[in-house]
């Protein structure tokens, strides 16, 4: 009796999808192994159909079928992981929350190590990539670059190798999606909020099936995105170029002035003429493409428009 009356914890497995229909029954036979080793949880799934061209939400129908447990929000259009996410943790209800990617690139047997670490006191248990084996070189090179400036420029710190692949609590849930902006960066919304976390670290893991929709240029943007979401670093840069620039023009023209009046007016060569315009206009376009990357984000997000459209949530 008391078993059947035992009270189970929901936990809600946020997978957002973009072209897995291979993936999608394996993450899930993946998940379902997992759970069968955890009695106190009642699992509830959730794939979030980010405008998949192939035959994912069909899989996803599929699945949904045959098991009872299983969810999906299928997305007007794609709008991407950041949109898929939050459309999952604003829908889900559950105690606990997880976001994995379908591509088994998360693996859903870390799970009940998190689970121990939220039964510790942890408030969010994440996983952090300690290589990046599998990936070209230069973007791992820039990956690790890109660790390195915004740890340095930004009081919100990202921790290297982190994946967005975490258990958090309802309450970190609730603190994360209060956060309304629609251009989101999520490692470092999730940092921003707090809380007490943990992270566990794991070799890379290859992608199972197809191919990813994250190219080198998608990942610059990205990493262009966090800098001016977390760090006004880059527009104190841009006037210290300015300042530096000034400065040394001044010093120029002193010498210049003073150096005509001494030993008279030399003939002037047009190719130093050329490069300092050339350097100059250089210094103000920079400054004018980081300054107009700051005022894009205020035009996204003063249109107010909604994260994501769901065509149909069941």
């Amino acid at each position: 009796m008391w078993e059947e009356n035992k009270i189970l914890t929901d936990f809600a497995a946020i997978i957002p999808c973009h072209n897995e229909e291979e993936n999608v029954p394996l993450i899930y036979a993946e998940l379902k192994k997992t759970f069968a080793k955890l009695p106190d949880y009642r699992l509830i799934t959730w794939f979030i159909n980010d405008g998949s061209t192939d035959k994912t939400l069909m899989a996803i129908k599929l699945l949904q079928s045959e098991n009872s447990d299983v969810h999906y929000i299928d997305m007007s259009r794609a709008f991407g992981k950041e949109a898929g996410m939050y459309a999952g943790l604003s829908t889900a209800k559950a105690d606990l929350y997880c976001i994995l990617d379908a591509d088994l690139q998360d693996p859903p047997s870390m799970i009940p190590e998190m689970l121990k670490g939220i039964d510790d006191g942890f408030d969010v248990v994440g996983a952090a990539r300690t290589n990046r084996e599998g990936e070209p070189p230069i973007r791992s090179f820039f990956a690790n670059m890109f660790y390195k400036i915004i740890n340095a420029v930004s009081s919100t710190p990202i921790i290297p190798g982190a994946r967005d692949f975490r258990v958090m609590t309802k309450q970190v849930v609730q603190a994360v999606l209060s956060l309304s902006e629609s251009q989101r960066f999520s490692k470092g919304l999730f940092s921003w909020v707090g809380f007490k976390t943990k992270y566990l670290p794991y070799k890379n893991v290859e992608r199972q099936h197809g191919k990813t929709s994250w190219n080198f240029m998608s990942l610059l943007n990205y990493s262009l995105d966090g800098l001016v979401d977390y760090s006004d670093a880059p527009l104190t840069l841009v006037s210290g170029l300015g300042l530096v620039s000034f400065i040394g023009a001044t010093i120029a023209l002193i010498f210049i002035v003073i150096r005509a009046a001494i030993y008279g007016d030399p003939t002037a060569g047009w190719p130093s003429m050329v490069s300092i315009m050339l350097m100059m206009g250089g210094l103000q376009l920079l400054a004018i493409g980081i300054v107009g990357r700051y005022i894009g984000r205020i035009f996204l997000e003063v249109k107010n428009r909604p994260i994501y459209i769901a065509r149909k949530i069941e």
